[in-house]
């Protein structure tokens, strides 16, 4: 049986319960930044003023996800670099991955950005321009110690039922594979799946792979099967055309890998520094 896609918006910044969950990710504006214009530092325009306002879809560790009460993680931290360039606050979105591939928050104006894991794809490029790659991904097959399932070609010998996040490349590359994989709204329902035994595989991003693992339960009871590079890249997204706030964007990426801030995010939500990652060559836009 596949989960279905979840279609709800959570907008996350500080209210009361009744209002619903918000958090505003760290940022060293004042409340009145942007002085009530939607103009911010070097005319990139905003859909709401004072702030810049970030789709994503959660839980997504360690690249997004809810923390003490809080959204952090390594695409939040990055982000934040911007908005501090810009004078305003960044403020998250909690919305279906699936918005991600067509660019709908992008071109309805709820969101100024798109900050989600998300790989660089020609498809998607045809909806939405990406940033400068942030982050070289790997997909991985992770199985119960038990299973005796090796690789993922040996998962498709046995025919085991294998689960992905839907709307991913990780889903995408499975289907690639000859596999019909169960899908799964997030990446926490992907690993209850699991852990359920409801599929006994998965694959999903590598990173996502390595935070779990880290939690002794999850290491005592599953082990990467396999990682598998399928080459790519993360990137941001702005709405098509939307140059002014894509520079930006590139602009903190650049000044964060030249400084050494990017190296210190990495270590602290990825690991080990990947020197790879920040010698990326830039996308086409």
């Amino acid at each position: 049986m596949q989960t279905i896609l979840g279609r709800r918006t959570r907008i996350l910044a500080a209210t009361t319960a009744t209002a619903g969950l918000v958090f505003v990710a760290g940022c060293s504006s004042d409340d009145d930044a942007g002085g009530g214009t939607k103009t911010a530092a070097g005319g990139v325009e905003l859909v709401k003023a004072g702030q810049l306002t970030t789709c994503t879809h959660l839980p997504y560790p360690p690249f997004q996800s809810e923390i003490d009460g809080k959204v952090q993680g390594f695409d939040v931290a990055l982000i934040d670099l911007a908005a501090k360039d810009l004078g305003v606050k960044q403020e998250i979105l909690d919305t279906p991955f699936e918005n991600f591939k067509t660019g709908a928050f992008l071109n309805s104006g709820e969101c100024d950005l798109a900050a989600a894991g998300m790989t660089i794809t020609e498809e998607r490029k045809k909806n939405v321009d990406f940033s400068d790659p942030y982050f070289d991904a790997t997909q991985a097959l992770l199985v119960d110690k038990g299973s005796g399932i090796t690789s993922l070609a040996d998962a498709k010998s046995k025919k085991v039922a294998i689960g992905a996040q839907a709307q991913t490349t990780g889903e995408d590359y499975a289907k690639g594979q000859g596999f019909d994989p169960v899908s799964f709204e997030s990446s926490d329902a992907v690993l209850n799946g699991l852990r359920s035994g409801q599929v006994k595989a998965v694959v999903i991003d590598y990173p996502v792979v390595q935070g779990w693992l880290k939690t002794k339960a999850n290491a005592d009871a599953f082990q990467v099967a396999e990682q598998i590079n399928t080459g790519e890249q993360y990137g941001f997204t702005v709405k098509k055309g939307n140059t002014k706030l894509l520079a930006a964007i590139n602009k903190a990426l650049a000044e964060a890998k030249s400084d050494g801030t990017y190296k210190t995010l990495y270590e602290k939500w990825i690991g080990p520094y990947d020197e790879s990652a920040a010698s990326a060559s830039p996308s086409a836009s």
